[in-house]
């Protein structure tokens, strides 16, 4: 099959809210946004493999950056359909080999700190052993400007909160930008997306507004992505599997501040101090 191939794919996403009613504080019925929270349950040749709560506005990019990043499936020539069927809420995920070895292959699973409990499976460590990931140098200026044109998207948070989004970004722009119920799920439905548009990893960046965990840095580096910014925090475990696997670790981004945790040799300082801090390290400096 040529690299250009895609499988048969439904397209089944669906609204991310719906209007409810609410009574504030002041006795006002108000007509409200919430988001949505789907279960999705993926099938492999009539296998079930899992089952995910969603939005549900991805379910087929979804899948695919799922089973991607669990090395389920190694290529995507060998998936012949995913198809979504929300009466069933479920995903149909069919290969042409027709296996039926998927409880020998999953193995053990590690229930995560991923929003709405992630999923990862025992021998993920296997395939991160064999990555070579080589870090791209950044300018804090173009950091600045990223940040600052992130701003136009999180769309769903804005109008009903209670999701997570997550973005591919090149230089100063947003490529991609998904929200979900979890953080898992939105850089598994980017994944699916770069897996089906054969896009590479090793020139981008990936933003999340949750938590770097080390579920987090596991699956940016099997999309061979070596910066990871958030506007939260991180965790001791992902720290310190960032720095196994050479990924550049920033934490707290937002506006013009960051944290990096890892990878500070990467980051170049094109902008000049403020004042007040020009003054504070010439006092340090002492």
């Amino acid at each position: 099959m040529s690299s250009h191939y895609r499988p048969d794919l439904t397209t089944a996403g669906l609204s991310p809210t719906q209007v409810v009613h609410a009574t504030d504080e002041y006795q006002n019925i108000r007509a409200l946004h919430v988001a949505e929270e789907r279960a999705l349950t993926i099938y492999i040749d009539s296998y079930e493999i899992v089952t995910l709560m969603t939005l549900g506005t991805q379910p087929e990019l979804l899948t695919l950056g799922y089973l991607k990043n669990q090395g389920l499936i190694t290529t995507i020539d060998e998936i012949k359909s995913v198809q979504v069927d929300w009466a069933l809420n479920a995903v149909a995920v069919t290969t042409f080999a027709d296996r039926n070895d998927w409880q020998d292959k999953l193995g053990p699973r590690i229930v995560t700190t991923g929003c709405g409990q992630g999923t990862v499976f025992g021998n993920i460590m296997e395939h991160l052993d064999a990555l070579d990931i080589q870090p791209i140098k950044i300018k804090q200026s173009r950091l600045y400007a990223l940040l600052k044109n992130l701003n136009a998207y999180n769309d769903v948070y804005k109008n009903a909160g209670a999701v997570h989004g997550c973005a591919l970004c090149h230089d100063t722009e947003a490529l991609i930008f998904i929200e979900d119920v979890g953080r898992h799920n939105a850089v598994d439905a980017i994944a699916g997306k770069m897996w089906l548009d054969g896009m590479a990893g090793n020139d981008k960046i990936f933003y999340t507004t949750g938590r770097l965990t080390s579920e987090m840095v596991m699956k940016v580096a099997q999309m061979e992505i070596s910066a990871l910014l958030s506007r939260s925090g991180v965790t001791c475990m992902g720290l310190n599997l960032a720095h196994d696997m050479n990924i550049t670790l920033l934490s707290r981004a937002k506006s013009k501040h960051f944290l990096i945790y890892n990878g500070a040799e990467n980051i170049e300082f094109d902008t000049a101090l403020p004042a007040k801090y020009e003054v504070a390290n010439r006092l340090d400096k002492k």
